[in-house]
């Protein structure tokens, strides 16, 4: 039986805020510990039938590209939730939020660009 593993390592300034994050996996095709900026990681609670979720970011990562990340996320949930399910009803609606939400952090990106 094959075992994979995927670490994380959270560097904490005195406040317990992450300053940096990095990640390794046994299977990553670029072998070495990762630098990112943010994490979020879901587990299922069979027991209490509930979500468990750990988001963790860097104090010096940006809210737009947080809001990215929340949005790829979100259009993850969505492709995940149509092949474990099949219910592409639930996926299009997944989709069309994170549309929306894409549309929205565009204006925004346009904005902040525009110094406005």
């Amino acid at each position: 039986m094959k075992h994979s593993e995927i670490n994380f390592k959270i560097q904490l300034d005195d406040n317990n805020i992450p300053e940096q994050i990095s990640w390794s996996a046994t299977d990553n095709p670029n072998e070495g510990i990762e630098e990112t900026k943010a994490i979020l990681v879901a587990t299922w609670d069979p027991y209490h039938k509930g979500t468990l979720t750990l988001p963790l970011w860097t104090k010096d990562m940006e809210v737009l590209d947080m809001k990215r990340f929340f949005i790829e996320i979100m259009g993850t949930v969505g492709d995940a939730a149509l092949q474990a399910t099949g219910d592409s009803e639930f996926a299009l609606e997944v989709e069309q939020v994170c549309k929306k939400l894409s549309q929205n952090l565009k204006k925004e990106i346009t904005a902040a660009s525009q110094g406005q």
